[in-house]
């Protein structure tokens, strides 16, 4: 009888796993706190939920760009803004060797604005739709739907000031969550004004804090300094209940404001994605104008996506004046509530026994990828028992078993490890029948 023993077959190495799992946790080679391995069991539905965005977003005309996971701090500095918690307590800022000031990207609208501006993506005028998918990072207190590195997918849209390009993208992200399966989503929307209204409706909220300072919490006081609308994304319910007294962001819109928001929600209204407006929803990023948005769905206790129009940014950065709107979604939000079937069929396993029949098996198992046919090979020197006991363990639907005899008689032996029926075919067309099986 065969032992099997893991990580290599030796029994010092039984040892070795021993003694790394005596190990003090401490000293274990570990994730970073706060970011976290996908493993192939969550990869699977991982990927099948990128594919169907993918392809959704292709649909509807965006284009996919890539940008790197580091930029230079000061660009969140400029376009997220200096006093937000997202680049005042949370950016992975660092300098490099040569003393520049560097930072992980805490989002991706920043990173891909910037990109449109330096490769001069804003020359070709008209409206250019951009998406993108990648890793996020922030130094947040890890919990519940809350990590340091985070992945995103989103969108961009340059170029389009009417209302209802915000109504669009909205829609367009309605349809996102309805590919994955997130059942109800439910969207928020607010108007937060321009740059010629906003200041009157800061000047509120500050007279309206008047006499009350000392029941803020420390952040909202720093923010009634720095930035007074922040305030209202605060998560402090004592804090909320004070700002239920505080007026309607609507009473201050200027008549383009308040007119946009009326295209954004006709629109909303005749592509039935269903809404309501929220008069104190603000976002935690700064170069937000006139429409701001988020998604919740059961399940999730934080909003699932947002976005919102953002039609400075471009000029913040040096650039001209170019209208923009977008959202970003959450996937490790969105993931838990997707319906994705993370089913894969387990590659075909040949079972090579012997050295003439791993030398065959370079060639079949060739001619197997050739075909499209997902296959693996196992080389350890052990019985057929063996091998089927793996193969069984793994999971393995179809072996294709090569010893001498069916070398000698240019045969394959394929098993069905589901029913244990096993049958002989002729080497020259065992890769075919294996595709035929399969469904590859």
């Amino acid at each position: 009888m065969h032992t099997y023993y893991p990580c290599g077959g030796s029994l010092s190495n039984v040892s070795r796993v021993v003694e790394y799992m005596n190990m003090d946790a401490s000293q274990r080679p570990a994730s970073v706190r706060g970011m976290h391995d996908l493993l192939p069991a969550q990869t699977a539905a991982w990927s099948a939920a990128e594919e169907r965005l993918r392809r959704l977003l292709e649909v509807c005309g965006y284009e996919e760009i890539r940008t790197p996971a580091v930029e230079e701090s000061r660009l969140f500095e400029r376009s997220v803004g200096e006093a937000t918690d997202i680049v005042a307590k949370e950016l992975y800022a660092f300098a490099d060797r040569k003393g520049r000031k560097l930072a992980l990207r805490p989002e991706g609208t920043a990173p891909v604005a910037r990109a449109y501006l330096q490769h001069g993506l804003h020359e070709r005028g008209g409206v250019t739709r951009l998406w993108y998918a990648g890793a996020m990072f922030r130094y947040d207190r890890p919990q519940k739907d809350r990590y340091r590195q985070f992945h995103q997918v989103g969108v961009e849209l340059f170029g389009g000031a009417h209302p209802y390009y915000d109504g669009e993208v909205m829609d367009l992200l309605a349809r996102a969550l309805s590919v994955l399966g997130v059942a109800g989503p439910r969207f928020e929307v607010n108007a937060v004004g321009c740059r010629v209204c906003r200041p009157q409706f800061v000047e509120a909220l500050r007279t309206s804090c008047a006499g009350s300072e000392s029941a803020l919490c420390a952040d909202c006081a720093r923010r009634l300094q720095e930035n007074p609308l922040r305030m209202l994304d605060c998560k402090r319910q004592e804090c909320r209940e004070l700002f239920r007294q505080f007026p309607s962001v609507m009473r201050y819109l200027c008549d383009g404001c308040r007119e946009h928001f009326a295209g954004v929600r006709e629109y909303l209204d005749n592509a039935g994605v269903r809404y309501e407006v929220n008069d104190r929803l603000v976002r935690g990023l700064d170069y937000y104008t006139r429409t701001v948005f988020e998604v919740f769905a059961d399940g999730c206790e934080g909003a699932v996506a947002g976005g919102g129009r953002y039609d400075n940014l471009i000029q913040d950065l040096g650039g001209p004046s170019v209208p923009a709107v977008g959202w970003a979604l959450g996937m490790e939000r969105v993931m838990p509530l997707a319906q994705m079937s993370a089913a894969k069929a387990k590659p075909v396993r040949l079972v090579l026994l012997g050295a003439a029949a791993r030398r065959a098996g370079i060639r079949f198992l060739s001619e197997l990828r050739d075909r499209g046919v997902a296959a693996v090979a196992g080389y350890e020197e052990r019985s057929l028992g063996w091998h089927l006991k793996y193969a069984d363990r793994e999971g393995v639907r179809w072996v294709a078993i090569i010893g001498d005899d069916e070398l000698s008689r240019q045969v394959v032996l394929l098993r069905d490890m589901q029913t244990g029926e096993q049958n002989v075919v002729p080497a020259a067309q065992a890769a075919g029948i294996l595709r035929e099986r399969t469904g590859c």
